[in-house]
């Protein structure tokens, strides 16, 4: 049985797709694609169809990560195929809870540097759309530390599934 998970932010062209991106490399370093599926959507559908933003893009590429990515917005009815919603900051995961259709559902919705251990109290992930290529080095950054303890996690989930 395949453990989905589905990184969040506002419009679907920044964190979340490097967020998207990064994971998929660790679940594929982790030997468990084929186990593990991961996307990204945006809260709001302003980029709906739109590629990756070329800064996100470029600083991917230049870190060794995919690329191939359409933006899309969130939908509701997505939580009964899901297992963890990954939120890249507070105002997303209150979004996210208050769409989900039950509170099962909104506890699927966690924050993407709450696995991150090493995090600030503040565990929003800045949105680095309005600034420049440093805002996005800056994402990756948070985005790479969080995704060894979620991939922690979701090891273990799978494994238990398993049994």
């Amino acid at each position: 049985m395949t453990y989905r998970v589905s990184f969040v932010c506002t419009g679907n062209i920044c964190r979340s797709p490097m967020a998207e991106s990064v994971f998929r490399a660790r679940v594929a370093e982790a030997g468990l694609d084929g186990l593990v599926e991961v996307d990204s959507a945006g809260t709001d559908g302003w980029h709906e169809g739109d590629g990756a933003d070329p800064r996100a893009v470029a600083v991917l590429e230049e870190h060794g990560y995919g690329t191939d990515h359409t933006a899309r917005r969130f939908q509701a009815s997505w939580f009964a195929r899901l297992d963890l919603v990954i939120a890249l900051d507070s105002g997303h995961r209150k979004t996210l809870r208050r769409l989900a259709p039950t509170e099962q559902d909104a506890q699927k919705v966690h924050l993407l540097r709450s696995y991150d251990p090493d995090a600030p109290d503040d565990l929003d992930v800045p949105d680095p759309y309005y600034g420049g290529l440093d805002g996005f080095e800056e994402c990756l950054e948070m985005v790479e530390a969080a995704s060894e303890g979620l991939l922690a996690a979701v090891r273990d989930e799978v494994e238990g599934r398993a049994v």
